[in-house]
């Protein structure tokens, strides 16, 4: 064996919930080869090259944020108590004003570090220059999924549609059969790409057998403005367009109505829910349950850290396990199966990798994190699960490892100095604040 995690009690978020008081995993190759009490992984440990002591910790799956903007990390707290429309310009203004390729991978290092500390060992991007971003991931050892970005003005990099289609294609190209990277076509949105242009986004996916991610139904201005431009509200345009199958992944879906919730629940959509988001844009209350209830795959995001302030995916579960609750009135709105599953099972799903994360299985990668368990807010445990959805910070995480290598020891980093990119980000500081000036 590569490695043998014992002695922990294993939440392993499969099909069937299934606990181990005293547990462990057993890794080959960079993949699971058997979850199982401790006992029986005692033989596979006697020889195995690296043996960690799981006691006093959670073992589960690394989270999976489905939806950020990592190098929006550069911007954090920039442009704050405005709602969405207007509160875009400006962050478009100090987008414009700051990114190129180099700042662009310094926000992603920042961004993906912070996520990477906290046990999100997968995330969905939607950024510029997606090349960057899989640069970033990849120097610090996590997955990412991301692609060609469309949208219609020129934006920061200035391409024309011209210019988008031949950036999508070749991120195809370099990337389409990375292990590391979920390659994907990431219009921004209905709002501000045309309906010609998404179509092309969608068929360049489907050519692919690749994933298609957009915004939509984030704000009620959002759904008036597509309403009023094409005759029907955001989910019904896109299900119109026919963009809509399950290898497309829809942020926010703030706005829906009973027949849009139809639609995502027969086409096989994924809706992914970013609750800290939403709140502080004033966007509204998504009806996660009633999407819950319709058997919609819903999974769990961030957003970026400069719409929520950073990118804790710990608050995010806690919020989609709670606001609701009191949003339906209902103490049972979101079990906290269904949250944990948000954001590991259910974000898997989203990337159409459920057979490769979202779960501790054999066969399965071995994306895992160490949580400590031996701090005041910890003891005493009844459920590990219901810790883990109302009791576990992000500062709890202490060990993170994707596909077996160690990527976090005691809560650093093993692969970066991210002293040297703090240091490179406070020096940009004094630029960015000029952006919006």
């Amino acid at each position: 064996m590569d490695l043998v995690i014992k002695d922990a009690t294993v939440v392993t978020c499969d099909a069937d919930g299934t606990v181990i008081k005293s547990g462990g995993v057993a890794v080959e190759n960079g993949r699971i080869v058997r979850v199982a009490p401790s006992a029986e992984l005692e033989p596979l440990a006697a020889n195995a090259r690296q043996v960690v002591d799981g006691s006093g910790h959670i073992l589960m799956p690394g989270l999976v944020n489905a939806h950020c903007h990592a190098a929006d990390s550069l911007f954090r707290g920039l442009v704050e108590n405005l709602p969405l429309e207007p509160w875009l310009q400006t962050v478009w203004k100090a987008e414009g004003a700051i990114l190129n390729r180099q700042t662009t991978y310094l926000g992603n290092v920042l961004g993906l570090a912070e996520l990477l500390l906290s046990g999100v060992t997968t995330v969905m991007d939607m950024f510029w220059y997606p090349d960057e971003t899989v640069r970033a991931a990849r120097l610090l050892g996590m997955r990412v999924s991301t692609g060609g970005i469309f949208f219609d003005p020129p934006g920061v990099n200035g391409q024309d549609l011209a210019g988008r289609i031949a950036a999508a294609e070749r991120f195809f190209e370099e990337f389409g059969d990375a292990e590391d990277v979920f390659s994907a076509v990431l219009p921004h949105g209905a709002y501000t790409v045309s309906p010609e242009n998404l179509r092309t986004a969608k068929k360049i996916a489907d050519r692919h057998g690749a994933l298609f991610c957009t915004h939509a139904a984030e704000t009620r201005a959002e759904r008036a403005d597509v309403e009023s431009r094409y005759g029907r509200p955001v989910i019904r345009h896109l299900d119109h367009l026919g963009l809509l199958d399950e290898r497309t992944v829809l942020a926010h879906c703030v706005h829906l109505d009973d027949e849009e919730i139809e639609i995502l629940a027969r086409t096989g959509t994924t809706a992914v829910h970013n609750p800290l988001s939403n709140l502080k844009l004033a966007s509204g209350f998504a009806r996660v349950p009633d999407m819950l209830e319709a058997k919609i795959n819903v999974a769990l995001g961030t957003d970026g850290a400069i719409s929520g302030n950073d990118l804790d995916m710990w608050m995010a579960l806690r919020l989609a396990a709670t606001i609701h609750k009191a949003n339906t009135g209902r103490a049972d709105a979101v079990s906290t199966t269904e949250a944990i599953h948000m954001a590991t099972g259910a974000g898997a799903r989203a990337l159409c990798a459920g057979d490769r994360i979202g779960s501790l299985e054999p066969g399965k990668f071995a994306d895992m994190i160490l949580i400590d368990c031996q701090r005041p807010h910890a003891v005493p445990m009844f459920d590990p699960v219901t810790h883990l959805v109302y009791s576990t910070a992000k500062s709890d995480v202490r060990h993170v490892f994707v596909g077996g290598v160690q990527v976090v020891r005691d809560g650093q980093l093993t692969r970066h100095n991210i002293e040297d990119t703090l240091a490179e980000v406070n020096s940009l500081q004094p630029r960015i604040a000029a952006s919006i000036a």
